[in-house]
């Protein structure tokens, strides 16, 4: 099944997330059990009318057989109250469960998909998946499930007693009303069409919205703010586009269910005109007989109004279904293994590794062509190359967010495929480029990576990468407020938050992608001077873009076309003609140049 949910029809795509989350359905049969009772007993209601015609006022008025079946109705109203209430309260009791089960394995499964698989699919595309499908599962379990039950109940208890009670006249009533189903499910195909294309413009236009919000500073310094706003109105338009459209099919649902309902009553009450007494059919017997109709076409004229909602939420678990369906990758190690105490090497054996084929179908182009490399226990590796070498692949292998097409790579001589993921994370520490922060505090953003630390070992942190001064230069120290991924501090602030939050990990090693590439020259000293300390015993792989970072390397290795086309020491490799002393001068040709 693909990510919209397309290939499963309503039954099945149903049938799978039964599967996928059996929470949604624990304890429906006494659910159903109450929702048959509480039918039940609104069903007696037509038959103590026509005990009533036909014994108490038929040859004269009987009062006490009266007052009995209003007394005997009275309870059945109250039973049917009791147990009508009591399998509303069990099935949204047990839905909300099994949604927030839905939330808890969507919110951990998209954590664990490829950082590929991210970039891929927008990230509102996926925030929809949890909130806006979810939430459509949500309202869904909350009216129209709850429709669906009483008044599925409904339809088998009101169509066995009508049989019981007059074939003939049941006959009619199914007949006349039986093109009705013909019609819902012509329209049903087409409504759940129309509310996948719903979802799926909802989706889109989260995932444009959301880009151009992130991105207006600079679509207003390049003067591209119109050409954007274009983009922003096709979303919209085709997102108001589909949902009319799902609107105006959902329309047509309730009028038919009125025609059949008219064209049903008039057909029964001819059929029993007809029949009279002369063919066994008292007085009492059609009137209980009419009101028994009309608790049949009640239900059916309900699911019309709730077959739109409902084929939305078929819809929206078709979609949820679909992330849930996408493998995670790297796939967890069928029998992990814990890495070995005390520092760590790293090892590439004849390493291939391409992303995933394009969109046209076109194989991608491999990344990684064979590569070889060992790095010993405590060295400090820089990862030198122009873009598209393969630097950023080589990271992402070792910190395991990815595992190669070929070839083997090693941690402590541990196949990575292998090792527990607890383990890997809590023994390796990555910092990005533009390291990401939560909106809050700096401390809080410390504290999530370790939350059992105090702020003794916090201060002791900081201490430890030369940075009190800096710490105590802030408005509230460790509680300033950092905002929206961090848009109150600057980038070298953020670089910073970032390196203590690796060092209160204590990793063996450490992954630094450029933490240096987008700040003045004060804030790189600084930064610098810090990694300094945190590099300090631990196996260390930066990925240089500046040469100023390879320099500070104990070795340099230079990638080019996923190969390695150089390895040595800064100085080693600048003094001979090669690749490296290439890139070098011309990095220096353009310092010089500014």
């Amino acid at each position: 099944m693909n990510e919209d949910g397309r290939s499963l029809g309503p039954a099945r795509t149903i049938g799978r997330g039964v599967r996928t989350v059996p929470a949604l359905v624990n304890g429906l049969p006494a659910t159903v059990g109450f929702a048959l009772a509480g039918t039940g007993a609104r069903i007696a209601v037509p038959i103590l009318v026509q005990q009533t015609i036909d014994r108490g006022l038929t040859g004269g008025v009987d009062v006490g057989l009266i007052a009995w079946m209003c007394a005997v109705g009275a309870v059945a109203i109250v039973v049917s109250s009791i147990c009508l209430r009591a399998a509303a309260l069990r099935l949204g009791v047990q839905a909300e469960q099994g949604l927030f089960e839905v939330r808890l394995r969507l919110f951990r499964h998209i954590h664990r998909l490829s950082l590929e698989q991210h970039g891929e699919t927008r990230r509102g595309a996926l925030v929809s998946r949890v909130t806006s499908d979810v939430e459509t599962l949500t309202q869904f379990f909350s009216w129209g499930g709850l429709t669906l039950l009483l008044d599925g109940t409904q339809v088998i208890v009101v169509s066995a007693v009508m049989l019981a009670y007059d074939w003939r006249l049941a006959v009619v009533a199914f007949a006349v009303s039986a093109p009705l189903i013909a019609v819902l499910r012509g329209v049903q195909r087409r409504l759940l069409r129309a509310h996948q294309r719903a979802r799926e413009t909802t989706a889109e236009t989260l995932g444009v919205v959301g880009e151009l919000l992130q991105g207006a500073d600079t679509l207003r310094i390049y003067g591209a703010t119109d050409r954007y706003r274009n983009t922003a109105h096709r979303v919209l338009h085709e997102r108001a586009r589909a949902n009319v459209r799902a609107g105006v099919i959902g329309a047509l649902l309730f009028p038919s269910g009125e025609v059949f309902a008219v064209f049903t009553v008039a057909a029964v009450t001819a059929t029993g005109v007809a029949l009279g007494a002369g063919g066994g059919l008292t007085a009492g017997a059609l009137v209980g007989f009419m009101f028994l109709t009309y608790r049949f076409l009640e239900p059916i004229a309900e699911f019309t109004e709730i077959m739109d909602q409902t084929q939305s939420a078929v819809a929206s678990l078709g979609r949820v279904l679909g992330v849930l369906d996408t493998p995670a990758e790297p796939p967890p190690p069928q029998s992990p293994i814990i890495l070995p105490r005390g520092p760590l090497g790293i090892d590439f054996e004849d390493v291939d590794f391409a992303y995933a084929s394009s969109s046209d179908g076109d194989d991608a182009s491999p990344v990684l062509r064979g590569l070889s490399l060992s790095i010993r226990p405590g060295q400090h590796v820089a990862l030198v190359g122009p873009s598209g070498s393969g630097k950023t692949t080589v990271a992402r292998l070792i910190a395991r967010f990815a595992d190669p097409v070929a070839g083997t790579v090693r941690l402590g001589g541990v196949d990575l495929r292998r090792v527990d993921n607890s383990s890997l994370r809590s023994r390796l520490a990555v910092v990005p480029q533009e390291p990401f922060l939560f909106s809050g505090s700096i401390r809080h953003n410390l504290e999530f990576a370790v939350p059992e630390v105090d702020d003794s070992a916090l201060r002791t942190a900081v201490a430890d990468l030369g940075l009190e001064d800096w710490l105590a230069a802030l408005p509230n120290g460790l509680d300033t407020e950092v905002g929206e991924r961090g848009g109150q501090l600057s980038a070298g602030e953020r670089q910073l938050v970032a390196l203590v939050r690796a060092a209160l990990t204590n990793p063996d090693v450490l992954v630094l992608d450029e933490a240096t590439s987008s700040v003045d020259a004060p804030t790189e000293v600084r930064i610098a001077e810090a990694l300094a300390r945190l590099e300090a015993g631990r196996t260390t792989i930066s990925i240089a873009h500046r040469m100023s970072t390879a320099a500070r390397a104990e070795r340099v290795v230079v990638l080019i076309d996923g190969r390695v086309a150089g390895d040595g020491s800064h100085e080693n490799l600048l003094s001979r003609p090669g690749a490296y002393a290439d890139l070098h001068r011309a990095w220096s040709e353009n310092n010089s140049a500014r």
